[in-house]
C-alpha cells in the first residue's frame, strides 16, 4: 500500500532528526517538531506547514493544493502533497521547509 511506503519514508527522513516524533492526529500518522504538529500522512497525501506565502507559491504553480482533511476550510499555511511526490523525492525540500518553519515557531504558553 503506498500509504505505508509514505509512512516508511518520512520515517526514514524526519525521525533521525532532533526534536523530531512521531504521532497521531485525529487517527492519522503525524510528525511532531518540538511538541507542535508540521506534517500529516492523509490517504494518499501528505499535509505540511509552511509559511503562508510558500503556501500560496506552491498553490499557485501547481506543485501542492491546500489541505483540507475531513473537507474543511482551506488552511492558509497548509498545503497537500500527493504520496507519489513525496515518494519521488521532488519535495524533499518542501518538507523540510515544514520542518524548519514550525521547528523556529514561538509557543504561545
Amino acid at each position: 500500500m503506498q500509504t505505508d511506503r509514505v509512512i516508511g519514508y518520512l520515517d526514514d527522513l524526519l525521525l533521525r532528526r532532533r526534536g523530531v516524533r512521531g504521532g497521531n492526529m485525529f487517527g492519522h500518522p503525524a510528525y511532531y517538531v518540538n511538541d507542535k504538529l508540521f506534517a500529516c500522512v492523509y490517504g494518499q497525501a501528505v499535509g505540511l506547514k509552511v509559511p503562508e506565502t510558500f503556501a500560496s507559491e506552491l498553490i499557485g504553480n501547481g506543485r501542492a493544493v491546500s489541505f483540507q482533511p475531513y473537507g474543511k476550510r482551506k488552511m492558509r499555511e497548509w498545503i497537500q502533497l500527493s504520496a507519489k511526490q513525496v515518494l519521488s523525492g521532488d519535495e524533499h525540500n518542501t518538507i523540510r521547509a515544514a520542518l524548519k518553519f514550525v521547528g523556529t515557531l514561538k509557543s504561545l504558553d
